[in-house]
């Protein structure tokens, strides 16, 4: 044999070899290679995205959380002023009750003391008559009986 058509065999074969080999064998290794990188690429698209969403998630938590303790502090805030407004309110009231109830003993104590005099002007009138009666040893008429006690009763106030 000789060695120009050996080469040239080899080189048939090797090109028919390349051709098989870049239409049939290449395409799929490629492609596979290309899904492999696109799915790598996809994937650390999605932990940047996650990372993002993340630290997205942690700053609403953290605005929520401040939020949060803002309204309870409101909430706390409105709850002692309406607490220290019913303190205030039941101190009225209760000075209120208090004045009405004293106001109430006054008269009550003026009715009394005005009741009292009337009793002690009558006692005295009576008083007075009998004493008149004992002094004289007369008996004085009705009529005039009830002139001179109610003269005394004026008398007296």
């Amino acid at each position: 044999m000789n060695i120009n058509a050996t080469l040239i065999v080899q080189m048939v074969v090797f090109l028919a070899l390349w051709w098989f080999t870049a239409r049939f064998v290449w395409p799929p290794i490629t492609k596979a290679l290309d899904d492999r990188s696109k799915k790598i690429a996809d994937g650390l698209a999605a932990a940047d995205k996650a990372r993002a969403d993340l630290a997205a998630a942690e700053r609403r938590v953290e605005q929520e959380l401040q939020q949060a303790r803002a309204g309870a502090a409101e909430v706390r805030s409105g709850a002692e002023k309406q607490a220290a407004g019913i303190v205030e309110k039941a101190r009225t009231e209760a000075a209120a009750i208090v004045a009405a109830a004293r106001k109430a003993a006054e008269e009550e104590a003026v009715l009394a003391a005005q009741k009292a005099r009337e009793q002690l002007r009558d006692q005295v009138a009576t008083l007075a008559v009998a004493g008149a009666e004992r002094i004289l040893r007369k008996e004085i008429d009705a009529g005039r009986h009830a002139e001179l006690l109610a003269n005394l009763k004026n008398e007296l106030k």
